[in-house]
């Protein structure tokens, strides 16, 4: 399974293999001449005698000592200029089928869902992204094809040596049941320690991206210690791991080694005497005896490569782990009627992310184009919930979200999206120009529009100020911003996209009162003739909505105007009333204490 996966990859650069393979066989040809010159010297030159084929029949030995001296040189030569092509040729596809698997993996999280992401560490993720990916080159270029060059040559030295002795060839050939054997005693254990190996080091970087992510929290609590502490745990852990593996991959070599050694010693024992005998040349045992140590080396090759293919084999296998996992938001094929009039309604809508409590419950809610509604209740009552399904981040667990009359699922995800603005919690900054940050979700837009919608989300004024203005680069999830200020940055982002659904989770919770009025202002013209949702705690943001949807734990328990609902004097007066009166009641503590 994991062969046939892995070879997928290798389909698309068939020809260079090919080619691959016709320079591997040059290869193994020029290393088949090697010790020829050499018995040219034994057996000719030493003795004075000129072979039947060369052509110069009349010529002196030493003509024929040169032409030994400079074909050995020459073979050197070209068997060296052919292994640095080999090299790059190998190397390059290897280098590809990394390249497309990582592709692949990549865009395979993207598709992914939220509720994937949610239970997945980033940490082994970006291990099995950057590290894991490398296993299909060393799977294939770095492990089977140097058994496929291997098996070249065996088959070559095992017919010039079966013609030059067979008893000795078999002989030679003798261990290899022996090698098998330890193949298959060693072949789960390698297995195991390099899928372990990888595990822990998959874990070293979760720690390292889990505490960086959180540095201010680390260092406001005076963590640092501790952190380094579990930091340098966990890579000891690793590094043991690795250590064994190692150790048992060296010690499965040496084995072989000694195995080796015993049949190049008897092989060494009977050729001596079929010398003496008469049945081999001097010349014929020297050839005998490099091709004995160059055969050894392709088996040993296999056989130390088995272990490190062992290892590839436990990093493909986590990588094609993440690419079994099917997406669990299927793309529809539908397309959008357009133009898109924006009427939302959730049918019997219910929703769990695998608890037993549900996180919304038989939700019955219609929302006309054009209305802003209100999403508001406390904590966990489902509110982001709610409105996810609506950009469709996950799909319900029973009933239906349509559009426009349409359930959602059967239109294409990039399609449905395209319809989509929102600003989430927290607001999330890239660490690009401040233009291209608010020209995320529409990179075609034009300068002018940019700046129009940070003036409109009230970003224009601490841009101004900034050293290269809507050209400043920010820091590293905008570190350089201020909470307030990357809100006002998402806010445009949502504004520049100009969807007919639009989506604001809390868009004035990072903002003082002032700003949190001049951004209402502006919302409330982007919003006019859209589809909108307010997820809001800070109640006072609600007032303009065309209703009020009150949630508590995933029950739609009211709905209505804000007029309305304040006049029943429910859920909703009490959590709006409690809000005030705290406000007044910290008021007055600090005039107080002041």
């Amino acid at each position: 399974m994991v062969l046939r996966q892995t070879t997928s990859y290798l389909r698309p650069y068939r020809w260079w293999f090919l080619l691959a393979l016709i320079q591997v066989a040059g290869m193994s040809a020029l290393e088949l001449l090697k010790p020829w010159p050499l018995k040219l010297v034994i057996d000719n030159v030493l003795t004075g005698t000129v072979p039947g084929w060369w052509p110069f029949a009349d010529s002196r030995t030493t003509t024929l000592l040169a032409a030994a001296s400079v074909g050995l040189v020459a073979l050197y030569v070209v068997l060296g200029a052919l292994s640095v092509v080999n090299n790059y040729t190998t190397i390059s596809i290897g280098q590809g089928m990394v390249n497309d698997l990582r592709g692949r993996l990549y865009a395979h999280l993207q598709r992914l869902s939220l509720s994937f992401h949610s239970r997945a560490s980033v940490g082994d993720l970006i291990y099995r992204v950057t590290s894991d990916t490398y296993a299909i080159q060393t799977l294939t270029m770095n492990g089977l094809f140097p058994i496929v060059s291997a098996l070249f040559l065996l088959v070559g030295m095992f017919v010039i040596m079966l013609r030059l002795d067979p008893i000795l060839t078999l002989l030679a050939l003798g261990v290899c049941p022996l090698l098998l054997v330890g193949v298959i005693l060693v072949n789960h254990r390698l297995t195991a320690l390099a899928t372990e190996a990888r595990e822990k080091e998959s874990a070293v970087y979760e720690l390292v991206q889990r505490n960086l992510a959180a540095i201010r929290v680390v260092q406001a609590f005076s963590r640092e210690a501790e952190e380094h502490r579990r930091f340098v745990a966990g890579s000891r852990a690793s590094l043991q791991s690795s250590l064994r593996l190692y150790t048992l991959q060296t010690a499965y070599g040496a084995g072989t080694n000694v195995i080796m050694a015993v049949g190049t010693a008897l092989v060494l024992w009977f050729g001596a005497e079929h010398v003496w005998r008469g049945r081999l040349t001097a010349g014929d045992l020297i050839i005998f005896v490099s091709y004995l140590a160059s055969l050894y080396g392709p088996i040993n090759s296999i056989v130390q490569t088995y272990g490190m293919i062992s290892s590839a084999k436990a990093g493909v296998v986590r990588v094609f782990d993440i690419l079994g996992a099917e997406a669990s938001l299927k793309d529809g094929t539908a397309a959008l009627v357009e133009p898109v009039r924006g009427r939302i309604e959730f049918r019997q809508v219910r929703f769990t992310y695998g608890s037993e409590r549900p996180a919304l419950q038989q939700v019955n809610l219609v929302v006309e184009p054009g209305d802003c509604v209100a999403i508001v209740g406390p904590t966990g009552a489902g509110k982001s919930t709610l409105v996810g399904l609506v950009a469709r981040f996950y799909d319900p667990t029973e009933g239906q979200v349509l559009l426009d009359g349409v359930d959602i699922r059967t239109l294409r995800l990039s399609a449905l999206r395209q319809q989509v603005a929102m600003v989430l919690q927290p607001p999330i900054v890239f660490p690009l120009s401040i233009h291209d940050n608010i020209a995320y979700g529409r990179p075609s837009a034009s300068r002018a529009e940019v700046e129009a919608a940070g003036r409109t989300a009230q970003a224009d004024g601490f841009i101004s100020r900034l050293p290269a203005g809507y050209d400043t680069i920010v820091g590293e999830q905008g570190a350089t911003l201020s909470e307030g200020e990357r809100q006002r940055l998402t806010i445009a982002r949502a504004l520049l996209r100009n969807a007919p659904l639009l989506i604001l989770d809390e868009p004035t919770s990072s903002v003082d009162a002032a700003t949190e009025a001049a951004i209402m202002d502006g919302l409330h013209r982007l919003i006019a003739g859209r589809t909108t949702f307010v997820i809001a705690h800070r109640l006072s943001t609600v007032r303009r909505a065309t209703r009020i949807v009150f949630l508590d734990e995933g029950v739609v328990v009211e709905s209505g105007t804000f007029t309305e609902l304040m006049a029943r004097q429910g859920a909703f007066h009490r959590m709006y009333m409690s809000q005030f009166e705290a406000a007044d009641r910290g008021t007055a503590r600090l005039a107080r204490t002041g």
